[in-house]
């Protein structure tokens, strides 16, 4: 058994990590219900959006420069994690299905360069030899629409100019506080699905300008909107992956502690029983 002072170190050192992650875990709470406020503010925003388009494009098939489909020589992947650890698996399990994909295009003979914002992502990705790497993971301390939405520019750009035939999205969306769903999507070219509901029966719009105009100016609108909302996505799992592993890193703490203080005791007590048979035993031996 070990003995008093090793066991008296070892308390003082879990209930101080206790309090640490104690206090991590309120901070990412406090974090997670703005994340949170954020990307549920988004949602209805971009889904508006993306009906709309797809009321236009499956009505008259009016196409615009981001829906060229080509061969994939050059693919585009960006990368979303987080600038920090603690939050379980949740960088992991991105860079595992971004390294997939990558793999997955090199072997389609694409040349791959990768967008990555999150500096997790960043230092696994410099270590590639075979991609193009760019970094961004200044994005995630301020996440402002502006800086975000000029990324998308580029993408968009890179795209229209054929610098790039592929876009995708390799990021953890948000379902609740508990989990994530780890997402791999098509930002370009664009793939507009049919309207959801009303069986198939598109909305009665009356369109002014033409069709066409109005698409070519909301189809940029609303990839820089999906991309923002892949960031706030990111963000709000993020926070509520790292709330959750301080919270069971909490609660492990709290039962260690339990053991450790059980162990001291029973050390302190068979010390004490030592202590008190040498006295007696002493005691009987002055006697004789």
């Amino acid at each position: 058994m070990a003995n008093l002072k090793e066991v008296r170190t070892r308390i003082a050192s879990v209930s101080s990590t206790q309090q640490i992650t104690s206090a991590m875990k309120m901070v990412s709470a406090a974090k997670f219900r703005r994340a949170q406020n954020a990307i549920i503010g988004m949602r209805p925003y971009t889904a508006k959006l993306q009906e709309i388009i797809a009321d236009i494009d499956t009505g008259d098939g009016v196409q615009t420069p981001y829906h060229a489909r080509r061969e994939a020589r050059a693919v585009t992947l960006v990368v979303v994690t987080s600038n920090k650890g603690l939050c379980g698996a949740f960088n992991s399990n991105v860079i595992k299905m971004a390294t997939q994909r990558i793999g997955y295009w090199l072997e389609q003979g694409a040349a791959v360069s990768v967008m990555s914002i999150g500096k997790k992502a960043s230092e696994q990705m410099a270590k590639r030899k075979d991609i193009q790497l760019t970094v961004h993971d200044e994005l995630l301390d301020s996440p402002a629409f502006d800086s975000i939405a000029s990324l998308a520019d580029k993408l968009m750009d890179d795209f229209a100019s054929k610098r790039t035939d592929r876009v995708e999205l390799v990021y953890n969306q948000f379902k609740n506080s508990l989990s994530q769903i780890l997402s791999c999507e098509q930002l370009l070219p664009v793939d507009v699905k049919a309207a959801e509901g009303g069986g198939g029966t598109l909305n009665d719009y009356i369109f002014e300008p033409s069709k066409q105009e109005i698409l070519r100016e909301m189809i940029p609108l609303t990839l820089r909107s999906t991309f923002y909302r892949m960031v706030l996505d990111s963000l709000a799992a993020e926070h509520g992956a790292r709330m959750t592993a301080m919270q069971k890193a909490t609660d492990n703490a709290t039962e260690l502690l339990k053991e450790l203080r059980l162990s001291y005791n029973k050390a302190r007590q068979a010390s004490i029983t030592n202590e008190i048979i040498e006295i007696v035993s002493g005691s009987e031996a002055l006697k004789g």
